[in-house]
């Protein structure tokens, strides 16, 4: 059984493709490398460049696996839904071009939940019907990228979108067939929304298909969620701290995936605003790198 570890372009503030902030993507997998990573996440569709062969040639020279993309766009607002299928059909494209996995799907921020991220008993809820559109859309997509792509696709649960509590993650894998949706796990996130990570990976490891690692700072979490801050000015707060810093049980995570038999991808994500002074992205990916090979990854 081998435990992968990889990393993504979020850890270096690569959040939308056209941020005028992001550096530049050869950087990111430079420094992917030099701080220890074996992979590397795409990216938001359009940031590394929709040229197989100039990234292919990229990744190979920096020892470097792709190891899939996210998906992070409004499936709650069916306003937005060519805009959801562009992204999600370039992904899978670029995915595919590339022999890489993971299809990760994502619903955005919403301006209605983004208020109560972390709170649970506060957030605005669907009703049935825009509930049900909601689930089908997800469905369509993870349904293109399993079946047309040949894709392992899984739902990420995110502060501030419409599926950002466990409750929610679910109903929608009651509701939608394991063959076609999976889940990608992030174990920050789920802390993030009040919930205990590893409690959940012990109940649902067997439709767990690939991690995404963060941690939270306790006190920063307390602080926001009283608030009501939004999630990227929490991030710029640094409530994604460093790997082993946080409230996340990262040993005890590591036990649920070998107990399960778990053979796959870990990827961290450290969401950040690299503008912010004393941000740095490339000692803190060695440093997450470091933790993770102290506590046996």
């Amino acid at each position: 059984m081998a435990l992968n570890v990889g990393n993504a372009p979020c850890s270096w503030g690569v959040e939308f493709a056209d941020d005028p902030r992001n550096p530049d993507w050869r950087t990111v997998l430079a420094e992917a490398a030099e701080a220890g990573y074996r992979g590397i996440e795409l990216g938001p569709v359009g940031f590394m460049p929709e040229d197989p062969p100039q990234v292919a040639e990229a990744l190979e020279a920096h020892g470097l696996t792709l190891i899939g993309g996210v998906v992070f766009r409004a499936f709650h607002d069916p306003a937005q839904w060519e805009d959801v299928m562009d992204g999600s059909v370039r992904t899978c494209r670029a995915l595919q071009a590339h022999g890489a996995q993971h299809l990760v799907l994502i619903d955005s921020i919403s301006e209605r939940r983004a208020p109560t991220a972390g709170r649970a008993e506060a957030a605005e809820q669907m009703d049935a019907a825009e509930w049900a559109a909601y689930r089908d859309r997800i469905a369509t997509v993870a349904k293109m990228g399993a079946e047309e792509y040949g894709l392992t696709v899984g739902m990420h649960a995110h502060a501030a979108g419409f599926m950002d509590f466990e409750p929610e993650l679910e109903r929608l894998l009651g509701e939608v067939d394991e063959g076609i949706l999976k889940i990608c796990f992030d174990t920050g996130h789920h802390s993030y929304a009040g919930f205990d990570p590893v409690a959940f990976m012990k109940r649902h490891i067997r439709r767990i298909s690939y991690m995404h690692f963060k941690d939270i700072d306790p006190v920063v979490k307390v602080d926001v969620i009283a608030k009501g801050t939004g999630f990227y000015e929490a991030c710029g707060q640094g409530i994604f701290c460093n790997l082993g810093d946080g409230d996340v049980d990262f040993p005890a995570v590591r036990q649920v995936l070998l107990d399960a038999g778990f053979d796959g991808w870990c990827t961290v994500e450290q969401d950040c605003d690299p503008t912010i002074p004393g941000t740095n992205p490339l000692r803190d990916a060695g440093l997450n790198r470091a933790y993770l090979q102290s506590i046996g990854f």
